[in-house]
């Protein structure tokens, strides 16, 4: 996507857009799960700014925490809303970054959906990571429990269609479990660990009109991390496959190939 058509979907990041109950929950929620499965006294980087919860978040465990944003009107609103969150924010394109050093921990929160190559930057990753680095990816499940009755209630024709949320988002794509692990290992990493992010059977505004206790919608977030196949959205942890390392990146040792 080019550079200059970022800042246009930046409304679709502010709590007047129709899904930001749901982002609400799951921007809340899996940057917890990532922090409960890694060390403090780690170097992470982060793919994106987006809602800028999960930034807030993560920069508050890690020993430090890049992230890479390519938007500058997103940057902005971040550092507005975030001015002491001691993240490092460096603007480019995730195509054109080129760290200094190898990072423990990459966390590719809800990138996946928007980009052309999803494989490509997912190689990237691969070849930012310390040899015992781990990647946590993050993506909308096209496959979801309301999706799945959506579609049963023929209210969707196909629950993989990208619908007028999705466009506001600027999304490509939606995914399945069965996806996410094709490109991982098409990317050369073995995953580890599969986890769903809020497990939601209603829509959007059915779900607002019961005004759930937040007890419940923490439940539902407990419930869906043992059926990622049927939950909102999907949280994978992969590691490298050794040897399937290559091309242009970072050594383990900080060094440039």
């Amino acid at each position: 996507m080019p550079e200059r058509d970022l800042d246009d979907f930046l409304d679709a990041y502010g709590d007047g857009f129709a899904h930001a109950f749901d982002n609400r929950i799951i921007q809340a929620w899996y940057p917890e799960r990532i922090i409960r499965a890694c060390d403090a006294d780690s170097r992470s980087l982060e793919l994106g700014v987006g809602h800028g919860r999960s930034t807030a978040r993560l920069a508050r465990h890690f020993r430090e925490h890049v992230v890479v944003e390519g938007s500058p009107a997103i940057i902005r609103q971040f550092a507005r809303d975030h001015p002491h969150s001691g993240a490092i924010v460096e603007q480019a394109l995730f195509e054109r970054y080129r760290p200094d050093a190898p990072f423990d921990v990459i966390v590719c929160g809800f990138v996946l959906e928007h980009v052309d190559d999803p494989v490509a930057l997912l190689r990237r990753c691969r070849d930012w990571l310390t040899a015992r680095g781990r990647c946590f990816v993050a993506v909308p499940n096209g496959e979801s429990l309301h999706r799945r009755v959506g579609h049963a209630a023929g209210l969707l024709a196909d629950p993989l269609a990208l619908g007028p949320g999705d466009h506001a988002l600027g999304h490509r794509r939606q995914y399945s479990v069965a996806r996410l692990d094709r490109e991982l290992a098409a990317a050369g990493f073995r995953v580890v660990r599969r986890e769903g992010v809020f497990m939601k059977a209603l829509t959007t505004a059915q779900l607002r009109s019961l005004e759930l206790d937040e007890a419940v919608l923490r439940a539902l977030c407990e419930v869906a991390v043992d059926y990622p196949e049927l939950s909102c959205a999907l949280l994978f942890e992969a590691i490298p496959e050794r040897g399937a390392r290559e091309g242009p990146g970072v050594e383990p040792d900080g060094g440039r190939r």
